[in-house]
């Protein structure tokens, strides 16, 4: 018969193997996850979260901090900023909720300065804001509902920002 302290040992050395193998596993996030990390009990009629952070170092350190909260009344979307190195390497994550006139502003640019790219996203949805932008392709402004329905239309002043954006005069 072995003494309890090698058995004991070998149990904890175990124990202790198992959770590093527990941490060494994809830093991606799960529906599972999120559903833990983000209960559903709305606070108002149409109310919704979105990952919030503010210069994360990536996108796993943005998700795992976000807190818990609901976004404000006067916002509708989740906004998601992404900064990559010229490797693709991320070097900043933002992700906040906003309101439709942030949302006009999504796509990539390449900051001559840095020599970073800056990917923009913007979606509709609760929580809706797990990834990141690390292209073109992702850096889409997604919405559930459409902007204009069949007997809706864009409200003036919007329609006079658009044109004034795309003339080049803001």
């Amino acid at each position: 018969m072995m003494e309890p302290w090698p058995v004991l040992a070998w149990v904890l050395l175990l124990t202790n193997i198992a959770d590093w193998l527990t941490s060494v596993q994809s830093r991606d996030f799960t529906m599972k996850d999120i559903i833990r990390l983000h209960p559903s009990t709305t606070p108002h009629p149409g109310g919704f979260k979105c990952f919030t952070c503010q210069d994360a170092a990536d996108n796993y350190e943005c998700n795992r901090w976000a807190p818990d909260v609901y976004c404000p009344k006067d916002t509708s979307y989740c906004y998601t900023r992404h900064m990559m190195d010229s490797r693709g390497n991320s070097v900043s994550v933002t992700k906040r909720c906003v309101t439709l006139k942030v949302c006009l502003f999504t796509g990539c640019t390449d900051d001559n300065y840095t020599g970073y790219q800056i990917c923009a996203s913007c979606c509709e949805g609760n929580i809706c804001n797990l990834l990141v932008p690390r292209n073109e392709s992702g850096a889409t402004f997604s919405t559930v509902s459409p902007l204009v329905g069949s007997e809706q239309k864009l409200h003036p002043s919007l329609l006079t920002y658009v044109f004034v954006m795309v003339a080049g005069w803001i």
